[in-house]
């Protein structure tokens, strides 16, 4: 496994990180595994050599926290693991029960600790900007937990480049900890992080891990809808209200699976390793549900594509509509 630098933080973190949307309780996703059976997938993750783990308070309602707070307890030193969650969806039907308020912040970052069974998480992100709350409340709450020990670091997901910036400069302005990362959606199929966030992370220094690199699996061959050769592609109603599934993305997907079988691998390692090829990006995010599910995304690490390869996949590729976040 390599290790790389966390933007233009000290921290040092795989190059895959492990996402454990996956683990937690099935009666909030039919296609989430439970306790025993994520266990596998958290212990080959570590014996791989990935340090970095991502959850999120929402995950299963909580279930997805305590699962991996539990295995990383059980498998491996609190010092030696990178431990990140999120905060801004609904936990609850109360109206303060969800967005980045101060009152909300503050006590979800407490019911976080308390699930994953740590003092402190290394990376503590926003999932989504709020746009009912004052950015200057948001920002001074997120940088009095990290002035409490109870986070290293903050960081961001899917938003405006605009929203973002102004974020990083009210921060800086008022001599706040600061974001030190962006979680977006970008792989082969969207690639609209290219015009603005993308540019903005390299310029700041921001540390890029994508989500869903594969596109919720299309990449890697799937079908959503009833014919769906998985549960979560048969179950997946995230990627329609995504806009995913159009004619255009089953033709990158056969071009990706196309190259694949040209040169003996799986699509999964080639359109990983197209992510993973782009300098801008630190540390995609990975999830693992099946047993071949890890090894081909650490075999995209070395795969390299060739230049004509790359010229072809991207060259498919047309401006869409702004998926991932409102």
């Amino acid at each position: 496994m390599d290790y790389v630098r966390f933007g233009r933080t000290g921290l040092k973190v795989s190059k895959l990180c492990l996402g454990c949307m996956t683990y937690g309780d099935p009666a909030w996703r039919p296609w989430v595994l439970d306790e025993i059976s994520s266990r596998p997938f958290i212990k080959e993750a570590l014996d791989k050599g990935i340090n970095f783990f991502d959850t999120a308070d929402m995950y299963s309602l909580g279930a997805s926290e305590r699962v991996v707070g539990k295995a990383l307890k059980d498998m491996a030193r609190r010092d030696e693991v990178v431990i990140a969650t999120k905060v801004f969806n609904a936990m609850g039907p109360a109206p303060n029960s969800r967005g980045l308020s101060r009152k909300h912040i503050m006590e979800a970052i407490d019911g976080s600790l308390k699930r994953l069974g740590t003092d402190y998480v290394d990376l503590y992100q926003i999932h989504r900007f709020d746009p009912d709350t004052p950015i200057a409340e948001t920002i001074d709450a997120l940088s009095d937990v990290v002035k409490a020990g109870k986070a290293r670091y903050l960081g961001a997901s899917s938003m405006f480049a605009w929203q973002f910036m102004k974020m990083l400069g009210m921060q800086r302005n008022k001599a706040l900890h600061p974001f030190v990362s962006m979680q977006n959606f970008y792989n082969l199929i969207y690639r609209e992080e290219e015009r603005e966030m993308l540019p903005l992370c390299a310029s700041e220094g921001i540390a890029v891990m994508p989500w869903s690199p594969l596109a919720r699996g299309l990449l890697a061959g799937s079908r959503f809808g009833k014919d769906g050769a998985t549960t979560r592609a048969q179950t997946e109603d995230v990627a329609a209200s995504m806009g995913l599934g159009t004619p255009r993305d089953y033709k990158i997907a056969e071009k990706v699976a196309a190259i694949a079988a040209r040169r003996g691998v799986k699509p999964a390692v080639v359109a990983m390793a197209w992510v993973l090829s782009k300098k801008v990006v630190t540390t995609p995010i990975v999830g693992a549900s099946k047993p071949h599910h890890l090894s081909d995304a650490i075999a995209a690490m070395t795969f390299k594509l060739s230049e004509a390869e790359t010229k072809a996949l991207e060259g498919m590729y047309q401006p869409r509509a702004i998926s991932g976040h409102r």
